[in-house]
């Protein structure tokens, strides 16, 4: 039955690819995760009490700790898919990056607790009661996990979320965990040393490693995150597939959620052309970036004088003197003023954020250079980084 819904929305999200149906991806997902993870829950903490083994009792703890963060989940799918309003003009949806850093704290404040009991374990030893039943519930909960591992995995690929990825890592490690305390359960029948503390003790650190993990995977895109290439260099080709667009550079994104993308960029014309055809293709290409990728494009015209062959010149020999201080700087925005005893020489620079210069630095370096071609030339420079690369050199302008 559960396959069936999940092929059914899978279908529904790829026909569709809209928000509504991410939200119910999610809040599936969590539904039955919070079941799952409940059942493992009583299941365990009964065995785990009964047959007085910390570690089976650790790990239900730790499927209960499993259950409260699909609780999460689900209200931070419900909340991402609240429409935008007065107070949030960009929608919700990084909620659902909010409610992965409240699972993630969740995670490493048990693991903490589950260490100090298992530490109080090793110290005051209790050997546990060995049953096939044990064996059997924890060799079921093993199996539960890799269904879940794969479920969690499945979905997140289909809309692509991080927090259910994230939780599909976690349910990777719940199967380490658990069968950690498997063999812990068997050694100490068979051996008669007690290894229920120490196995209590793995798991517990296995649940703060996911947390750890998870709080750092949750940040990131809550401080904001770099696109993926192929989403780059997808803009820059679609870009410069349109008509009297020269070249484009200044390209920043912004993601709001998966699905909430919003983006900026200086796209290049010729200066001689009809500032209102140029306006019309601006208007176009933002057209077009909304309904063909969902992306809100804003774009800033700037006007290329490509008809000047003494400014072009020019500009190509300050390209080759950059290129030798280094290959990874470029340059746009190029033009002068021309002047009877001097010129100046206005353009700006990308550069890495791993450049070994200060902008100061590196300003006066390029205006020393420039001034060697020619001592009536003064640079104008302003220093920009280059937050996004494409992979090709074809698109680098």
């Amino acid at each position: 039955m559960t396959n069936i819904l999940i092929r059914k929305l899978i279908k529904n999200y790829e026909n569709t690819g809209n928000s509504r149906v991410r939200e119910n991806y999610g809040k599936l997902a969590s539904i039955m995760g919070i079941g799952s993870n409940l059942l493992l829950f009583v299941i365990k903490i009964t065995v785990g009490l009964l047959f007085n083994s910390i570690s089976i009792t650790a790990d239900a703890v730790n499927n209960l700790s499993d259950s409260g963060s699909s609780l999460v989940t689900l209200l931070g799918f419900k909340l991402s898919g609240k429409p935008a309003d007065a107070d949030h003009p960009f929608g919700h949806q990084r909620m659902e990056y909010i409610s992965g850093l409240v699972v993630s704290f969740i995670i490493l404040f048990l693991g903490l607790q589950l260490i100090q009991s298992s530490f109080d374990k090793i110290l005051h030893p209790e050997l546990p009661q060995f049953s096939i039943i044990s064996v059997v519930v924890l060799i079921v909960a093993i199996l539960i996990k890799l269904w879940q591992c794969l479920f969690y995995r499945k979905i997140g690929k289909t809309i692509n979320s991080l927090t259910l990825l994230a939780t599909a890592i976690d349910s990777r490690n719940d199967i380490m965990a658990t069968s950690a305390v498997l063999v812990a359960t068997i050694v100490t029948y068979l051996t008669g040393f007690d290894l229920d503390g120490y196995m209590g003790v793995v798991v517990a650190v296995f649940i703060i490693i996911s947390g750890i993990n998870l709080v750092r995977e949750t940040i990131s895109p809550l401080l904001g995150t770099a696109p993926s290439n192929e989403l780059v260099d997808q803009i820059y080709k679609k870009i410069l597939g349109y008509e009297h667009i020269i070249g484009l550079h200044d390209l920043m994104i912004h993601n709001y959620g998966e699905s909430k993308i919003y983006a900026s960029v200086h796209c290049e014309v010729p200066a001689e052309l009809d500032v209102l055809i140029s306006h019309s293709v601006i208007d176009k290409i933002e057209r077009d970036f909304l309904k063909d990728m969902n992306i809100h494009l804003i774009i800033h015209l700037d006007p290329v004088i490509t008809n000047d062959e003494k400014t072009n010149d020019l500009k190509e020999q300050v390209e080759q003197t950059i290129a030798r201080i280094s290959p990874d700087i470029h340059i746009h925005d190029f033009r002068v003023v021309w002047g009877y005893n001097h010129s100046n020489l206005i353009f700006d620079v990308v550069v890495p954020f791993d450049v070994e210069w200060s902008d100061e630095e590196l300003s006066i370096m390029i205006a020393n250079e420039i001034y060697k071609i020619n001592p009536a030339y003064h640079a104008v420079i302003t220093v920009d980084y280059n937050h996004y690369v494409p992979n090709e050199d074809e698109f680098c302008v």
